[in-house]
Formats: structure tokens, sequence, C-alpha cells
């Protein structure tokens, strides 16, 4: 069975006349290295890539599923696409995959026992039981799980989390964690962080969230003293989107994108000609140029414009 229509995901339909003659012999190097979405698409290109994409394990060892596919993804799915590492799975990111179950999950675990990095964040069809059993299962083995990530998996306490961090035999973890910094990564690449598990207990509301450290000098000499600085998830207190300070909502400041924004990034930002505010440099594709004079203009205030000619 083709991959693009088994898995139902591939964006392109096969079709088999589309090439008379064989690709590149570089295409079949790279496809170990290709994303997900952009995997199944080769696959619908011609009968050697689709074969290839089929037979060789080695494309399948390291599966990140994100937008668009998340929303498409679904238990069965997930199986097909696990069993096609033949058990050497090694990384299994399923990004915000609402339609995952814990018998989808287990399903791939069972077929996959040797998976190092299992970052499931914002999966909310999971449940902490289930992530618990499956932190278990790969933890069983000598070579257990490397890096972990479950933020956003819903109704999650400090009981369940203190039965993960046992599996996954770690300490309490102190290494310095900025939001700025943690918004960049890219989402399977948890472990440059220098951390197993992405979220702890908030110091200030006591839930299971993606606790962040402040970059402010005052903090940072709290915490080379063992004290404890000012750490908090994004829900006690925002933080810069630039620069990752915490920010009280006496000195939020007012930006053209959702954002938020220290006064000192504030400052230093560009503003859009009519309404004087910035935008972060995430959404920096709310900038639109300016006809006629320097600078630029808002998303926002390029739509009021128009919709008052």
């Amino acid at each position: 069975m083709e991959i693009a229509e088994s898995m139902e995901l591939a964006p392109l339909s096969h079709k088999e006349s589309i090439s008379s003659g064989s690709p590149h012999e570089a295409l079949f190097i790279v496809l170990a290295y290709l994303p997900l979405f952009e995997l199944l698409s080769m696959s619908a290109v011609c009968r050697s890539l689709r074969d290839a994409v089929e037979k060789d394990v080695l494309p399948w060892l390291n599966i990140v599923v994100e937008k668009p596919l998340n929303f498409r993804l679904s238990d069965e799915i997930l199986s097909k696409i696990g069993s096609k590492a033949n058990g050497r799975l090694r990384t299994l990111a399923l990004m915000s995959c609402a339609n995952i179950t814990d018998d989808g999950l287990q399903r791939v675990i069972h077929q996959n026992p040797l998976i190092r990095k299992l970052h499931i964040p914002g999966c909310t069809g999971l449940t902490p039981d289930g992530v618990i059993t499956a932190v278990q299962k790969l933890s069983d083995r000598q070579h257990g799980l490397e890096s972990l990530r479950i933020n956003g998996i819903g109704n999650m306490k400090k009981e369940h989390l203190e039965r993960i961090q046992y599996y996954l035999q770690i300490q309490q973890e102190r290494q310095p964690l900025l939001y700025h910094n943690y918004r960049k990564f890219q989402a399977y690449r948890w472990e440059e962080h220098g951390r197993v598990i992405d979220v702890e207990i908030c110091p200030k509301c006591n839930e299971v969230r993606v606790v962040f450290d402040c970059p402010r000098e005052e903090c940072k000499r709290k915490r080379d003293d063992s004290m404890t600085g000012c750490r908090t998830c994004m829900f006690c207190t925002p933080k810069c989107e630039e620069c990752g300070k915490c920010v009280e909502n006496e000195d939020l400041e007012e930006i053209a994108c959702a954002d938020t924004l220290c006064s000192d990034c504030w400052i230093q930002l560009s503003k859009c000609n009519f309404c004087n505010r910035p935008c972060c440099s995430r959404h920096s594709n709310m900038q639109i140029a300016s006809t006629g004079s320097i600078g630029w203009i808002c998303s926002v205030c390029h739509d009021k414009s128009d919709g008052s000619e």
C-alpha cells in the first residue's frame, strides 16, 4: 500500500505517469533529512521515490509531526507511520496533535520500545496516566528517555510529575531557562536547553508548567547565591518576547502584535508610522512597507486604512 494513500497525509496524490526517468541519486540521500510533510510529498513524485520512502528505514527513525499535519494525525495513521521504523524509532515528536489518544501512543511505543526522545506538548487527547505509562515503558531499558516534553497535557498534577521524574531518574534541575530562547528553539531540540523534562512546579502558582528564569542582573545574582530569584511560568508573570525579562502588569507596553515587550525593548524597536507601536521580531511579517514614505505600517493599521477607502 502506498504511503501517500495509506496514511492519508500526503499533500499530493501519486500518479505513476508523472515521470518516466529516475530521479538524481542525491535525492535519495536527502530523504532521511526531510521533515515528514516533505517526505510524504516526495513519495508522491514518482515510483522510484515512492519505493525509496517505502523501503528505507532511515527516514523514519526520527518522526516530527507539526503543522499542518498535526491536525490530521490520528491513532491509526500514527501507528502506520511508527511501523515504518521497524522498531528502531528514536525520536517521536507530536506537536499539538489533539487527536492522539493514550491507546495510540501506547501502540507506537509498543512497536518502538527504543525511543529516546518523546515530545508530546499540546497533545490534549492524552492523559497524565497515559503519559506516565509511556514514560515507564520507555525507561525500563538500559538506555531510557533522554528528552521529554509534556507541556500542555491537561490535568497534570504534582504527584504525576513526581512519578515521571522517578522513572526518568533525574534530580531537581536548575539549568536556567530563558523565555525568549525557549520560543526560538525548534520544537524537537529541547535537549539543547540542558534539561531532560520541560515542566516543573511553578513556585508561584504550584501548577505543573514550564518555568522561566529572569535574565535581570539581580535575579542572576540570586540564582548564583542559590536563592530562588525570579522564576515563574508565563501565566503568573508575562515575559518579554525579545529579552525574556519578567514584565509587571503596570509596565506592559502597547504593541502591534499579541506578544509582550518590556520598556527597554519597546524603545529600541522601530514603530508603525500610524499607531506608533512596534512588532516583536517573531511577528515582523506584520510590518508592511509604507508607500511613499520611510518606515512601515502594521497589518492592523493597513487593514483599517483599506476598509476606510
